[in-house]
């Protein structure tokens, strides 16, 4: 019914129901149409009409500051709405999606919400997803959580990303004989992806020989690069492909797998931008 007002508005404006549709982007038909249900719903004549011209009758008259009133609300409820949304975003990302489907996923977000600030948090998973349900962020990109999401966060899935061994290319080519002569680089430990890591290597009882232990992949990779020790760790979002001085070992039993993905409260879904941050992590995923 909104909408009748409007064309109840512009049409007594322009006093011809042509005008109005030209104007709204209606057909004459369209104009009137809408104005004669909307004189069916107030019970009254809002024009007197002769022929092709249309005057407002003394009923439309009275109508018309209670009609301007309506719409002018309307249209501060939603400028108001609109002002809300801009409220920035608290969004925590673990290191490997910082350097890599951050960049591209805030391109996309930024065509829609070019003036939405927002706050990027780095972090662990486990810490992240504390931040989370704490309502301290927003949203959260991590790897998943084993036990479980809470029902007030939603999870979207993103990557299921392959664990590799990787040492330099003079080292040993079984991971039996790689862990126990090379310096391991250990995934950190406390970082929910290094806890995978712990307990393959205890599932298959290897023993490495500890050298250091950090919670930034991509470094690790560079760390064995540069023949410092070898390590294990999730390969879709560091540039394995493009880093020189390393091989791949075989790693024996079922593959290793991680899953990155979106965490968000429930709540912070009814915020556009939220939902569009979300789509935009979502396309740039599709493209890796």
């Amino acid at each position: 019914m909104l909408r009748y007002f409007k064309t109840f508005l512009v049409a007594a404006e322009t006093g011809s129901f042509s005008a109005a549709g030209t104007r709204l982007g209606l057909t004459q038909s369209a104009v009137s149409t809408q104005i004669r249900r909307l004189e069916e719903d107030l019970g009254c004549t809002l024009f007197d009409r002769s022929g092709k011209s249309v005057a407002l009758s003394d009923e439309g008259q009275q109508m018309l500051g209670d009609a301007a009133r309506i719409v002018g609300l309307y249209e501060s409820m939603k400028g108001a709405r609109a002002q809300r949304d801009m409220a920035p975003l608290d969004l925590g990302a673990v290191s490997t999606v910082q350097s890599s489907l951050l960049p591209q996923a805030m391109q996309r977000f930024r065509v829609a919400h070019p003036d939405t600030h927002v706050n990027i948090v780095p972090g662990m998973s486990t810490q992240l997803l504390t931040q989370v349900d704490a309502r301290e962020l927003d949203i959260a990109v991590l790897v998943k959580p084993r036990l479980g999401i809470p029902p007030e966060l939603k999870w979207v899935p993103l990557i299921h990303e392959r664990f590799v061994a990787v040492a330099p290319p003079d080292a040993p080519d079984t991971l039996k004989t790689l862990l126990e002569t090379v310096p391991f680089i250990r995934y950190n430990r406390h970082s929910t992806g290094g806890q995978l890591v712990d307990r393959y290597l205890r599932r298959h009882r290897l023993w490495v020989r500890e050298g250091m232990e950090l919670d930034e992949p991509a470094v690790i990779l560079q760390m064995v690069s540069e023949g410092l020790g070898c390590a294990i760790i999730p390969s879709a979002l560091v540039p394995l492909r493009q880093t020189p001085h390393i091989k791949e070992v075989p790693m024996p039993g079922q593959p290793l797998y991680r899953e990155i993905g979106v965490l968000v409260r429930q709540s912070a879904l009814k915020r556009a931008s939220a939902a569009a941050l979300i789509d935009a992590f979502v396309a740039a995923s599709h493209e890796r």
